[in-house]
């Protein structure tokens, strides 16, 4: 339940008459109920704020009386999905007594009343999560005391604001776009702020506001275009987005098949379907937004179904290439799949990493890098030209999903599977190289270690054999890791050059134990602090080693290449969920320890293929894993909560007088 608090203290313009003739402070109050709150309550100071906190058994919204908007704003503000805490900012001139902001990458990282890098201006209204409510609690009662770093002067909500900030609470930074929203002193500036919200088709922008701010270069023109009619249209007749999240999957599993069949119109077929089904992918945020339907099981969602349409497509694509008789259409699959995954891994982790920058003063030894430093001024001056030619270089040069989409489509309808394949690997593996460069020398400047604030065991994806094994301190997490993934790599190449005509498949083989020892090198980093400047790379790295190995141990052993793709890709889909966990900060999946680690899982692996039954082991091990992964998510999106819910009942019955 959502408990809104309008806190007029300070705020002289609260009594002002609205041109609905209301007080400003009342139609704040009907807003927010409009908005979502549940519950309006009003404060005449900071004490009576702290008071009505106590009573919250949810979210709170603390706003001053001071605000003139849209109901959309606060609705957003409401509702939005970015974290826990989310604060309204603006752009409007600094005023005596307000906060200003400095914010980087969403997050506010200082608020007050004088700030000489301020980006922007407290909006007068925050969303505070339940688990911060604490902390809003403490910044009220210190904002209220004489000894106040805060000055006293100027609007209640302004010094809570700054209070809460300073006690290192995370928050977010919500923007206004193509809305209005002003604070508001006197007469005069009310009357121009309800003029400026008067001009404005509310709903016509809502709609717009779906479209993401910044997109891809595919995305924005070739998609974006039109894609809000869709978007208004499934609004219309009640569409969710998980639904249309279903029907992307549908167009993308059609396109496969349709692939998979070959001939110009199955190909030409299929490429139109893919091209919708990624339309369909835009429009499930795009009605998300628009609804304000969000929710921790649709993100998940949606997160796992971009990943697995795609590889299900390079499935298709390399059957196709296989059926019009070339050898290694699974083998170009296969790598494609293995290639993007573990690219997405260094993507996510090098999020956390400047997300955790922005709270995280670098080390002196960090600071010092010349060429990191000026790479980073060069790419945020060029990510602030926005529409410039650089721009939108930037942005398709790293291969993004839209123009992977596209190239694919393109390909298929203009040539054929193994095309469409060879030039996905080409892009990517370019794109994957000049990112990986430039973050590197990027994270070395910034020295920011990530691991470290997580349950590095858990996304590592190790083990009880890696618990088990020796640390390794001096030699580092990384480098370890590394070292693990060159075994299976070696033994991949040469089981390639025995296909080319040298070597002999018994001899490989029995190199599989060694392959395997090689592989196990990366548990013994498993103990070791992950700090290092570097170290958010591991999961990736543990990722290539474990998916090589098990190619190589496949491939060697005589498995058919669809079951090692197979194999392959419901690994993916076990990190891929961790991934969206990380992202989504959500606790492990509950049978996580039934997965058996990286290592767990190469050890059995190895075992089979020493005795022969590399394929039969494959499939088995591979089905346990689906069988794991689909009773996790049933338990984690379907009993748990039912549970959670039954439970509450129970305690709201047991607690209620008899």
């Amino acid at each position: 339940m959502m408990l809104a608090i309008v806190l007029a203290a300070g705020a002289p313009a609260a009594g002002l008459p609205t041109g609905t003739g209301e007080t400003l402070s009342d139609r704040l109050a009907a807003q927010w109920r409009r908005a979502g709150a549940e519950q309006v309550r009003s404060a005449a100071d900071l004490d009576e704020l702290a008071a009505l906190l106590g009573t919250a058994a949810g979210p709170v919204i603390v706003t001053g009386a001071d605000l003139v908007a849209h109901t959309a704003v606060l609705r957003h503000l409401s509702t939005s999905p970015v974290g826990p805490t989310v604060a309204l900012v603006l752009t409007d001139p600094p005023a005596a007594g307000r906060s200003a902001v400095h914010e980087e990458r969403g997050q506010v990282v200082d608020a007050g009343p004088e700030l000489a890098d301020a980006t922007g201006v407290f909006g007068g209204a925050l969303r505070v999560g339940t688990e911060d409510l604490p902390a809003l609690a403490a910044a009220a009662r210190a904002a209220a005391s004489p000894a106040a770093e805060v000055p006293a002067a100027g609007p209640a909500v302004d010094r809570v604001f700054a209070s809460l900030v300073g006690l290192g609470t995370l928050t977010f930074a919500h923007r206004v776009r193509l809305l209005v929203a002003h604070r508001v002193a006197d007469p005069d500036e009310l009357s121009v702020a309800e003029a400026a919200v008067a001009a404005v088709d509310e709903d016509r922008a809502e709609l717009r506001l779906s479209v993401k701010e910044r997109d891809d270069f595919f995305t924005t023109f070739f998609v974006s275009t039109w894609s809000p009619y869709l978007t208004k249209f499934a609004a219309r007749i009640g569409l969710g987005p998980t639904a249309v999240t279903l029907l992307s999957v549908l167009f993308a599993v059609s396109a496969a098949v349709l692939f998979g069949l070959g001939g110009r119109p199955a190909l030409v077929g299929g490429a139109v379907l893919l091209y919708l089904g990624f339309v369909l992918d835009c429009v499930d945020g795009q009605l998300a937004r628009y609804t304000r339907q969000f929710s921790a099981w649709g993100g998940w969602l949606d997160t796992m179904a971009d990943r697995a349409k795609e590889y299900l497509v390079y499935a298709g694509l390399g059957f196709g290439a296989t059926q019009a008789g070339f050898r290694y259409g699974w083998a170009l699959a296969i790598a494609a799949m293995t290639m993007q995954t573990v690219r997405h891994m260094t993507d996510a982790w090098y999020g956390v990493l400047h997300d955790e920058a922005v709270h995280r003063p670098r080390t002196a030894r960090g600071a010092g890098g010349a060429i990191g430093d000026r790479l980073n001024t060069a790419s945020t001056r060029v990510q602030a030209d926005t529409g410039s030619a650089s721009y939108w270089l930037k942005r398709t040069v790293v291969f993004p999903i839209g123009e992977r989409w596209a190239l694919i489509a393109l390909t298929v309808a203009l040539f054929n599977p193994l095309v469409s394949l060879v030039a996905v690997l080409v892009w990517g593996t370019l794109a994957f190289g000049y990112t990986g460069a430039l973050r590197t020398l990027r994270a070395r400047w910034m020295w920011v270690p990530v691991l470290d604030t997580v349950d590095a065991t858990l996304h590592r994806d190790d083990g009880p054999l890696a618990a088990r094994l020796p640390v390794v301190r001096r030699a580092g997490p990384l480098r370890l890791a590394v070292v693990g993934a060159l075994g299976p790599a070696a033994l991949l190449v040469a089981e390639l050059l025995r296909l080319g005509g040298a070597g002999d498949p018994g001899g490989l083989l029995r190199l599989v134990p060694v392959a395997l020892l090689v592989l196990l090198v990366a548990g013994l980093g498993a103990g070791a602090a992950h700090n290092g400047p570097l170290d958010w790379l591991v999961p990736a790295a543990l990722r290539a080693g474990e998916y090589l190995f098990a190619i190589a141990v496949g491939v060697v052993g005589g498995g058919p290449p669809w079951l090692i793709f197979g194999y392959v890709f419901v690994l993916t889909l076990h990190h891929y969920d961790l991934v969206a966990r990380l992202e989504k900060r959500q606790p492990a999946p509950p049978l996580h320890p039934w997965t058996l680690g990286w290592e767990g899982r190469s050890v059995l692996l190895a075992l089979a293929a020493i005795a022969g039954l590399a394929g039969s082991g494959m499939a088995t091990l591979g089905a346990y894993l689906f069988v794991v992964f689909v009773a996790s998510v049933v338990l984690t999106w379907v009993v748990l909560p039912a549970r959670a819910t039954r439970a509450a009942a129970a305690s709201v019955r047991g607690g209620s007088p008899g």
